[in-house]
């Protein structure tokens, strides 16, 4: 494409939503074939362990010191994710406790070789413990 290539007015190169306003880019993450299960697609617990990843961002600001998962209340598989695909994490603090955090995780994934098709496919809401050099929950600092 040349640079004075000319478009309508209207025209979309590539029909993405809008990534969430409320909630911060914390990991960009590319599936590789290694990745995968038995039909192709990308293993659910691959996808899990990058959430739990992405999801640890924003307490890891507020906890400051070592932290440990605690909980996950929520995951819902929405798509599936593929080989190749150029997976964004976005996520936002849904509460702060004496000794918790809570976030909530969307994924959403470009589908590369699909004109840059972007969609939801995974969400979660977990919750993170601060913990002691004992591994004893222990209060976040304020």
């Amino acid at each position: 494409m040349s640079a004075n290539t000319s478009f309508p007015p209207g025209h979309v190169l590539h029909s993405r939503p809008t990534p969430p306003s409320d909630r911060e880019l914390v990991l960009k993450v590319i599936p590789l074939p290694a990745d995968t299960n038995g039909n192709g697609d990308i293993f659910g617990g691959w996808v899990m362990a990058q959430v739990d990843l992405a999801g640890a961002v924003l307490p890891a600001r507020v906890i400051r010191g070592r932290m440990a998962t605690v909980a996950v209340k929520e995951f819902i598989f929405k798509q599936p994710v593929r080989v190749g695909d150029i997976l964004s994490f976005f996520s936002s603090v849904t509460r702060i406790g004496r000794t918790s955090v809570t976030v909530d995780v969307e994924v959403f994934a470009e589908r590369i070789g699909t004109q840059g098709q972007f969609v939801k496919v995974t969400e979660a809401l977990l919750t993170y413990v601060a913990i002691d050099e004992h591994g004893k929950p222990r209060e976040i600092p304020r």
